[in-house]
């Protein structure tokens, strides 16, 4: 199948075209909502605005999961500074989250299920499944990619581009075919898929569903806050500290949970 005809339409108009596009590219019927209708936590109304105008906002998952705090800022909006920044002051990955929709659509694989089949030729791949994870029983990582006008594809600039030109093929141009005329793979660019926040509570999934209520294209770049002195991740309250010396909205994974969960509420009841 090529686009699936969900390209080309109005900013505003965007959640909701994305809501029409099924797990395998089908049309389904829209659901309605208005954002300022559904989310009351004024913390995620204020990092809604903050992505829409292009800006990072800070996410923490869980002190019972990674116990991480992920840079977060909209694919479409990236920048080489915004690779610098992350690679400077977070130090962890810098990957793209991509929305399930997306994702189904374009059959991108999770790079657990390429394991499994290379394992059939490469019998050494049998052994690297991750079934072990202590923090959760599935990794969200997929491919990695590079745009095909890169260089190297590890500058700031080359995985800017890498990641503005995904943001913009998931939101004009979603077809499989041309999937590989753009990109090539393997590449500098972690794609990560979502599993949909009902099932996984990853940055993945929080990430994607807090654009998602933000009405921008669901594809995210994001990126760990490591720390120098502890060799570790850096700690929540460290984060919070970073966040206000950087005037940076800071949220919890349960605000964007309980906004997520009224936002798909009240498209249900709009439907």
């Amino acid at each position: 199948a090529g686009s699936s005809g969900v390209g080309n339409y109005r900013r505003g108009d965007r959640w909701k075209a994305f809501n029409c596009l099924g797990a395998g590219g089908e049309q389904v019927t829209c659901r309605k909502g208005h954002i300022n209708e559904i989310v009351e936590t004024m913390n995620v109304k204020k990092a809604i605005a903050t992505l829409q105008a292009g800006n990072f906002v800070l996410i923490h998952d869980s002190g019972d999961r990674e116990n991480e705090t992920d840079f977060v800022i909209a694919a479409e909006f990236i920048k080489p500074h915004h690779i610098t920044q992350m690679r400077n002051d977070g130090g962890g990955l810098i990957c793209i989250a991509v929305g399930d929709k997306i994702a189904g659509y374009l059959d991108l694989p999770f790079f657990s299920d390429i394991l499994e089949f290379a394992g059939e030729k490469f019998k050494s791949l049998r052994h690297l499944k991750a079934d072990d994870i202590p923090y959760d029983e599935k990794s969200s990582f997929s491919i990695n990619i590079n745009h095909r006008k890169t260089f190297t594809g590890i500058t700031d600039h080359d995985r800017a581009l890498t990641i503005k030109k995904f943001a913009e093929f998931c939101l004009n141009n979603v077809s499989r075919e041309k999937l590989g005329t753009e990109f090539r793979s393997p590449g500098h660019v972690p794609l990560l898929i979502s599993s949909g926040l009902k099932n996984r509570k990853g940055h993945t999934e929080l990430t994607t569903a807090l654009v998602e209520m933000a009405g921008l294209t669901p594809v995210v770049a994001i990126c760990e806050m490591m720390d120098d002195n502890t060799h570790k991740s850096l700690d929540a309250d460290n984060a919070r500290k970073y966040a206000k010396e950087k005037d940076l909205i800071f949220l919890e994974s349960s605000e964007v949970e309980s906004a997520y969960k009224d936002f798909e509420s009240s498209e249900v009841e709009s439907a």
